[in-house]
């Protein structure tokens, strides 16, 4: 990837980018994945598999750029326990290659008695905070993040998310209209940047002759389980 920022227009090319990144490292798989709500999915998305230094690298360039290219200005980063933690670090150094170095800071998940003490790590959490994490799943994460950030005196701005599945989230076992990105963003104000959709992957799986087998499935999950578009 070049030093060449993208403009708006760019995303789509990103984020189809992203897809071929993530299926040609095994992050993104296909077959019978069961969800946290219970369903069968015909695909998995796992970042913790983005596994080694070049992986690591080149996802931090495609956060950086769907960041910049979004137009969303903030303060500090933040990368909540656990995935967060190397998301965060590896975003803030990409971006600071690119010209824009902005603070970085996490939290642990248990409160260190001694030295620093508290679970909050690196820089002060100051301004409009941006949460960088893998995925939204049920809006649950993000709202522990938003106390911690809260509680610091800052204000929760922004989420960035590698993938949005744009699918219905569930509350008390039921599915409701709505999924837990728009929730995020509607509910909580935060603002969402997300490298690619659900909508890209289809798009992605009916123009590639390799993976055409999968887009029935896709396209039948998306059907059952899938809301309007959300990013």
């Amino acid at each position: 990837m070049s030093d060449t920022l993208p403009s708006p227009d760019d995303q789509g090319r990103l984020a189809q980018d992203f897809v071929q990144f993530a299926i040609e490292s095994g992050v993104l798989r296909f077959g019978e994945f069961k969800t946290k709500a219970g369903r069968v999915s015909p695909y998995f998305f796992n970042a913790g598999l983005f596994d080694d230094g070049a992986k690591l690298g080149r996802l931090a360039q495609f956060y950086a750029r769907a960041l910049l290219a979004s137009g969303i200005e903030f303060d500090v980063l933040f990368g909540p326990a656990y995935k967060g933690i190397p998301l965060g670090a590896a975003v803030a150094v990409e971006l600071a290659r690119l010209g824009v170095n902005k603070p970085f800071a996490y939290n642990r998940k248990e409160a260190k008695d001694h030295g620093e003490g508290g679970t909050l790590v690196g820089a002060p959490l100051k301004g409009r905070v941006l949460i960088v994490d893998d995925v939204i799943s049920a809006g649950t994460a993000v709202r522990e993040s938003i106390a911690l950030i809260q509680a610091a005196g800052a204000t929760p701005h922004a989420v960035a998310i590698a993938l949005d599945r744009q699918e219905m989230a569930t509350e008390n076992g039921q599915d409701v209209p709505w999924s837990a990105v728009q929730y995020v963003r509607d509910t909580l104000g935060l603002k969402v940047c997300a490298i690619a959709t659900l909508s890209h992957l289809l798009q992605h799986l009916s123009h590639t002759e390799h993976f055409s087998a999968h887009f029935g499935a896709v396209s039948a999950y998306r059907a059952r389980y899938g809301v309007e578009q959300t990013t």
